[in-house]
């Protein structure tokens, strides 16, 4: 059964934006969750239907918004086996494998780590993405390898989600690029978008785009390549790729975003979530995982130092 909520803008409230308020005034709904609804006709300002996240309240101002109960999960459960880091009764850590998709898609309708985590948690997932995406509270690509959290409560999720939205979390990423740095570390603070001239793919650009920023650090150089350390501190879709590529340093394997040449056996991006910190949603309690560099960018790597 759908919930609905009235809400009457006070005098301390007058010039907030519509979804920040909504977010701080239902504490159990994150500001992601409150603009989803907002852009699917849920929430209503002086009884008209308002799409428009980022519209400042006056004084007196009546917010109705319905909160839809979820859609009953769709997806196939599948006995995949996952490589769980850690478990408990909120959350679970998984490394992910290169080549595995984490949601379904077109194309993608199984073999994803939904399935495998729907299998594993059964009923005890989080619903705030819907269908299609239980539990996932970021992603990493298909190519990419790493450390994935999956939200087991709507509760979990929240506190996950308003994390990544602080950029309190820590996102800690191992990649091979081309080219040798003049540096030794730097950031790339530059907005991403949806490249216009290919749908599939994100560029650097002012139009329609959200902000970005990467730090990276070398770790060791290889004349024409380098080992790098890479910190996100947005999460925006296929960001490392695009921010490397934008300062003449693509991914080792990337075709989509770098030389199309295929390169020590690689087919895809050398890239790997290495580390992943965060405050844990019910305890307080600050935690860290770390993982293994996956066997490719291991061989990959020992035949640069070979080389060198």
């Amino acid at each position: 059964m759908e919930n609905k909520f009235k809400i009457i803008i006070e005098e301390k409230m007058k010039g907030a934006r519509l979804d920040v308020v909504l977010s701080l005034t239902l504490k159990e709904l994150s500001r992601n969750h409150v603009q989803k609804l907002i852009e699917a006709g849920q929430v209503m300002v002086n009884h008209k239907v308002c799409n428009v996240k980022k519209m400042l309240l006056k004084a007196g101002d009546e917010i109705e918004i319905t909160i839809p109960e979820p859609e009953e999960l769709e997806i196939t459960p599948e006995n995949i086996p996952l490589e769980i880091v850690y478990e408990d009764q909120d959350l679970l850590i998984i490394n992910k494998p290169k080549g595995m998709v984490v949601h379904p898609a077109v194309g993608n309708q199984t073999g994803t780590i939904v399935n495998a985590v729907m299998y594993h948690c059964g009923d005890s997932l989080s619903s705030i993405n819907g269908v299609i995406r239980p539990g996932i509270v970021h992603r990493l690509d298909k190519e990419t390898s790493g450390l994935l959290m999956i939200a087991k409560n709507d509760m979990a999720h929240n506190s996950l989600a308003k994390q990544l939205a602080e950029h309190s979390i820590t996102r800690s990423y191992r990649a091979i690029v081309y080219n040798n740095f003049n540096n030794e570390e730097g950031t790339i603070d530059r907005p991403i978008g949806r490249d216009p001239k290919n749908r599939l793919k994100q560029t650097v650009t002012e139009l329609h785009a959200r902000r970005a920023v990467t730090h990276y650090k070398v770790i060791e150089r290889f004349g024409d390549f380098t080992y790098i350390e890479v910190r996100l501190e947005t999460g925006r879709t296929h960001q490392i790729r695009v921010h490397m590529a934008y300062i003449k340093h693509p991914l080792l394997g990337d075709k989509v975003y770098g030389p199309q040449k295929k390169v020590m056996g690689t087919e895809t991006q050398i890239l790997h979530a290495k580390k992943l910190g965060f405050v844990h949603p019910r305890t307080g309690e600050y935690m860290e995982f770390d993982s293994e560099l996956p066997e490719e960018f291991t061989r990959v790597l020992n035949k640069l130092k070979e080389g060198n």
